[in-house]
């Protein structure tokens, strides 16, 4: 018996675990050191993913939220433009949906020198 519920559980966790589509990569890097404000940022997701809010936060110009566009299919990938604030830390919060209809949400950074 306990044989059988360990494997359910494990089974359970694999499920939610491919279920998910989690932040692959971005351009920038997160935390990554540019010289150069980049025009755009790019955001490459696991799986399909339809993001429903995307903020930006600056020291000197406190939190806005980015123009999503026409992006509001499920897709892997995103180019958001950027509005230069000056040198310094940008953090990027997003908030989006899963194909599997799971709410997903992340955090990642990076700096302008």
């Amino acid at each position: 018996m306990k044989n059988f519920l360990l494997s359910g559980l494990i089974a359970f966790w694999a499920t939610g675990a491919i279920a998910h589509s989690p932040l692959d990569e971005t351009t920038p890097a997160n935390e990554a050191i540019v010289s150069e404000m980049p025009t755009e940022v790019l955001m490459e997701f696991k799986g399909d993913i339809r993001l429903v809010r995307v903020a930006i936060t600056h020291a000197s110009s406190g939190s806005m939220d980015m123009d999503l566009g026409g992006q509001t299919a499920f897709t892997k990938a995103f180019r958001l433009p950027m509005h230069d604030m000056g040198a310094g830390v940008y953090v990027i919060k997003w908030r989006g949906l899963g194909a599997d209809g799971h709410a997903l949400n992340g955090t990642f950074s990076f700096t302008v020198e």
